[in-house]
């Protein structure tokens, strides 16, 4: 039996006992985690195909260990402008063992989403029109300065009411990765270990140190 499940934004064809590297997962090592976004499950002749997912179907797996992926490098350059930029990356990854593949009988409640459970994101009052959502966003903060934080985790944060500096330097990693999967499956995968110490050094305006702890991170992550 094999399947076809989306795990942390990417689609993976598995089989019981076999090990698969995926984006960063926010959770320990040795846990155990399951996933319900199953699209499609295989059984011999037989092949089920969700609409988009299988109802009740549902992958167990169990976290290995946390990693970081071969460094990449990109490098960027202009003719005739004397312009050259060259930057490594590793991509924070984790290894999962799949031990189990439910093709029915699974409910969302008992499923995990990349992760256990996790406190929930600090309840914001939400605006009645997307008017005045615009002009909330627009007095934020510049979310993106926090290394890791794209444009589009930075517009999540602030759909989420954690529109500056303070209120994020005051939020739990694990909040924060909460906030990113509710928005996207695509954003999942970013590691939010920072981002509170980032936030805490820029409400202050302590750009200097901010950029010296910068220089240490690879991908959002500790060096």
């Amino acid at each position: 039996m094999y399947a076809v499940v989306e795990i942390a934004g990417q689609q993976f064809k598995v089989a019981k006992d076999q090990k698969v590297f995926v984006h960063r997962l926010a959770t320990e090592e040795g846990t155990s985690v399951s996933f319900d976004n199953v699209l499609l499950i295989g059984n011999g002749s037989e092949v089920t195909v969700g609409a988009p997912a299988i109802d009740g179907a549902q992958i167990g797996a169990k976290v290995l260990k946390h990693l970081q992926g071969n460094k990449v490098i990109v490098f960027k350059k202009k003719r005739r402008k004397g312009y050259r930029v060259k930057n490594g990356h590793r991509q924070a990854l984790t290894e999962i063992l799949i031990e189990s593949i439910v093709a029915s009988g699974a409910t969302k409640a008992k499923a995990e989403k990349a992760a256990p459970k996790k406190e929930a994101a600090p309840k914001v009052e939400k605006t009645e029109a997307p008017k005045a959502a615009k002009k909330s966003a627009a007095k934020a903060d510049d979310l993106t300065k926090i290394e890791g934080a794209g444009p589009k985790a930075a517009e999540a944060l602030v759909n989420a009411g954690l529109d500056t500096f303070a209120k994020i330097a005051e939020a739990t990693p694990e909040q924060l990765s909460t906030v990113l999967t509710e928005a996207s499956s695509r954003l999942s995968h970013i590691v939010t270990e920072t981002w509170p110490k980032q936030a805490a050094l820029a409400a202050e305006g302590k750009w200097d140190e901010l950029k010296e702890l910068q220089d240490k991170l690879d991908g959002g992550v500790e060096k």
